[in-house]
């Protein structure tokens, strides 16, 4: 029609414990810096590499015990720093 600008299509990107492609807007990104520290991203936008988890505790319990956050950061990440990781999701869901 004319006047209407087409829909735009929303970026999806792959859940790293479900495994499941949804849009970006719904994941929450985890970065790691380029100090090599591990956290989790709301905004987005902090620099270094990024995987996406679903807002669920769950999700993240899968990637912790297939180890899919290591190898997506090409790292070894600490028991502590999932339990951080854990508890930032449940303190903002």
């Amino acid at each position: 029609m004319p006047g209407q600008k087409p829909e735009r299509r929303q970026p999806l990107r792959k859940c790293v414990g479900c495994n499941e492609m949804k849009p970006k807007k719904e994941l929450i990104r985890a970065v790691k810096s380029p100090q090599g520290e591990v956290a989790l991203d709301r905004t987005g936008k902090a620099p270094g590499r990024g995987a996406y988890l679903c807002p669920d505790a769950a999700c993240l319990r899968k990637a912790h015990k297939a180890h899919r956050l290591e190898r997506a950061f090409s790292c070894r990440i600490p028991d502590e720093i999932y339990q951080q990781l854990e508890e930032g999701l449940l303190t903002d869901a």
